[in-house]
């Protein structure tokens, strides 16, 4: 055997950079969460200027905490925990500065773009396609880093941590390319590849496997390495640890389309996906389980050290928010559940619980490490601990009882059989309250943000003048392996399969077990993806659907710009208490030119799928202006600014162009779409100047705004508009 042995150090400068980096973004999008939470008990809070409104701002929440935020926790501890259980620097340190400086600069375009309105409307893909290239560049950067390390490791099995890194890379990276794909039609303007039921179908698939691979998986591999590590104790089951990673990585694929329950999405597939989400409740206990019970021996630890503290509720948190998805999934449940703030707490059960307080275990245990000077304050520690907590327990109460008061009331029938709560403000009112209290919940949480910066700030102001940078010794990976302690063989297939020494030997094969992880993928999502876009039965066409007209088109995109898809859904699902509120259910073929859907997935304001017609025009200009004057306790912010900027009637051919691109059958429109949309929005300025409004709205984007949604739920409605046909042209 060779004595040679190699000496190195590791990258904790790459480490430092993302730790600060997921400081400072999980302030920006706490604080962007706590201003939309206050514009939803006020809308006096949108202070009336259009890139501070709740529609544009919501996504910048969300992707702010995901991305930014929980995206450079992850990768902090990746590359920290990455070097030491592999026993090598990072293989390129070029690479890990591109990927931290192009992660940030991803992260501040989004902060850009996306309150100007620049956005796809697709839940967690918001961002649009210079964006998303941008991602898909640094994210192969990262594998390419990451896999390199494997490739010049000195250890030869991969642990377990290690194998969730894995996992989330490859998935991510399939998840974001493939739901992405879209035809540009301007610098900042693209259409989904996908329409309607087809494009619902791989959002959920990306949706749902984003908060899997992005929030779950990642995080799970923290635990494994973080939590032992502060327990100083061993991972409680190593077999528990192969059973729970497979069995997520296999199942979690197949969950998505639980999110779209009684919508226009064919039975079969929410059925499936409902099934398997279910199926998923174990396997993601099975990582709760090993989590806590690592502690076995250790919880006297717990009542003294803030880390443990972090890590045990952050972990309870995963084992509630992973029994809660299962029985959401259930229709039953997710009938009284879907579009209401029960879902909202959910998310934050497991946001604010699971990524947030692992987050900050992780971080107060990092800090002495890398700064190389004692943590300033436990007691401090301690606080923001306690009141974290609180905060959360404040939050998710008061969500919860507003996503059930919510499905209730909707569903709600009087004596005499109608709708107990006709209007949708009634309920919207009653939830008032419990959104002061989220408010309330919210702060607390921020609080305790600022806190921990405080306390790790702190803790670099006193690192020492020069950091000491250790050299560590390891022999290099003999080529040939030779298992110097073998196991003694189990007699049986089925004890060989139970002691796991199969595991074992993939454990020291990487690129075996990398594309184990691609298999397991790819097989679940193809076997949901081609019935849907190839059995025709899914998508039955109906004859009276047209495309939309290009001003109707261009309104389309005004509305995807100010957000609105995010406060109304467009989908009447086939519940009593729905079609009695907004008419007629929705069907699959109302949807193929929609690109891409605008299903919603919350109702703060009312459904809009059956809106065309049911107001005048002059009703929604005024609207527009002023909510509150024709909807009394409205909580919707005003939108004069679409009254007074002109339309960009030139800007129209382009984007009927890129639909034309994705087969949209347009006609006459794809030689002169500006004209058609001239004609158009004069037509819808003559009926506003004949109800008793202003002159010269013909020019103004509220036009094509107004035109959309007039044209909503009408194309049914037509004699015939429910048989079967070819998609006929206009």
């Amino acid at each position: 055997m060779s004595t040679h042995v190699d000496t190195f150090s590791y990258d904790d400068a790459i480490v430092r950079k993302f730790l600060w980096a997921t400081i400072i973004w999980g302030l920006v999008g706490f604080l962007a969460g706590l201003l939309i939470a206050l514009q939803l008990a006020n809308p006096i809070f949108n202070f009336d200027i259009s890139w501070l409104s709740f529609g544009r701002l919501r996504p910048l929440h969300t992707n702010a905490v995901i991305f930014a935020f929980a995206g450079n926790a992850i990768f902090t501890g990746a590359y920290y925990s990455t070097q030491r259980l592999l026993k090598t620097r990072m293989f390129s340190d070029g690479l890990s500065n591109f990927h931290f400086w192009g992660w940030q600069a991803i992260i501040v375009a989004a902060a850009i773009t996306l309150p100007l309105g620049f956005t796809q409307a697709k839940e967690y893909a918001e961002l649009e396609w210079p964006i998303d290239i941008a991602i898909a560049v640094v994210w192969v950067a990262f594998a390419i880093n990451f896999f390199g390390t494997i490739a010049r490791r000195r250890e030869r099995h991969i642990y377990v941590a290690i194998w969730f890194y894995i996992a989330s890379i490859i998935t991510v990276a399939i998840l974001h390319i493939f739901n992405n794909l879209s035809v540009p039609a301007g610098l900042f303007k693209s259409y989904s590849l996908y329409a309607g039921v087809q494009d619902a179908f791989m959002q959920w698939w990306y949706g749902h496997n984003a908060v899997a691979f992005f929030l779950t998986t990642p995080f799970l591999g923290l635990m494994y390495y973080f939590m032992p590590k502060a327990a100083e104790r061993p991972v409680f089951s190593y077999k528990l640890s192969i059973l729970h990673f497979w069995t997520i990585v296999f199942l979690y694929i197949w969950a998505g389309p639980h999110h779209l329950h009684y919508t226009a999405l064919p039975d079969w597939a929410s059925t499936l996906g409902m099934l398997f989400s279910v199926m998923l409740w174990m396997p993601s206990w099975g990582g709760m389980v090993n989590g806590l019970l690592t502690l076995r021996g250790a919880w006297h630890k717990v009542t003294e050290e803030p880390v443990l503290k972090f890590f045990v509720v952050a972990i309870t948190a995963y084992g509630m928010s992973t029994f809660e998805g299962p029985m959401l999934s259930v229709k039953s449940v997710n009938a009284l559940a879907h579009y209401t703030d029960w879902i909202i707490a959910h998310v934050h059960t497991g946001a604010l619980g699971w990524n947030g307080l692992l987050t900050f275990g992780m971080v107060y245990w990092l800090a002495p490490r890398l700064f190389q000077a004692p943590l300033h304050s436990k007691k401090l520690a301690e606080v923001h601990f306690w009141i974290a907590s609180f905060g959360i327990l404040l939050y998710v109460a008061a969500i919860y009882s507003a996503g059930i008061t919510q499905g209730l009331m909707w569903r709600a029938f009087d004596e005499t059989g109608r709708l107990a709560y006709p209007d949708f403000v009634e309920t919207v009112m009653q939830l008032m309250p419990m959104y002061w209290v989220r408010v309330v919940g919210g702060t607390l949480y921020i609080v305790g943000a600022c806190i921990f910066a405080y306390n790790i700030f702190r803790t670099w102001q006193a690192r020492p003048k020069t950091y000491e940078v250790p050299m560590v010794s390891a022999p290099p990976l003999p080529a040939v392996y030779v298992d110097e302690h073998p196991a003694p063989v189990p007699a049986g297939a089925i004890a060989r399969f139970t002691s796991a020494g199969w595991h074992r030997r993939w454990e020291r094969l990487p690129t075996l077990f990398t594309v184990m992880v691609v298999v397991a993928v790819v097989v679940a999502s193809l076997a949901e993806i081609i019935p849907t876009f190839l059995i025709k039965s899914n998508v039955p066409t109906i004859a009276s659907v047209r495309p939309y007209t290009p001003l109707e088109l261009v309104g389309r995109d005004l509305y995807i710009r100010e957000g609105c898809f995010n406060c109304h859904s467009q989908m009447v699902r086939p519940l009593r208490h729905e079609t009695e509120r907004f008419g007629e259910y929705s069907k699959p073929g109302e949807f193929v030119y929609d690109h891409p859907f605008l299903w919603g997935s919350r109702r703060i304001g009312p459904d809009l799928a059956r809106v065309g017609g049911k107001y005048p025009d002059l009703w929604h200009l005024r609207h527009f202006e002023e909510p509150t004057s024709l909807v009394q306790n409205s909580i919707m912010p005003g939108y004069r600014h679409l009254v007074e900027r002109e339309l960009d009637f030139d800007g129209i051919q382009a984007r009927v162009d890129a639909m034309v691109m994705l087969g949209v059958p347009y006609g006459e429109a794809v030689r002169n779409a500006p004209e058609l949309a001239r004609a158009q929005a004069n037509d819808v300025g003559a009926r506003i100047v004949e109800g008793g409004g202003q002159a010269g709205m013909e020019t103004r984007e509220v036009v094509a705004l107004i035109a959309y949604l007039q044209r909503l739920g009408k194309d049914i409605q037509q004699a015939g508009g429910v048989a079967a046909a070819p998609g006929a042209t206009p």
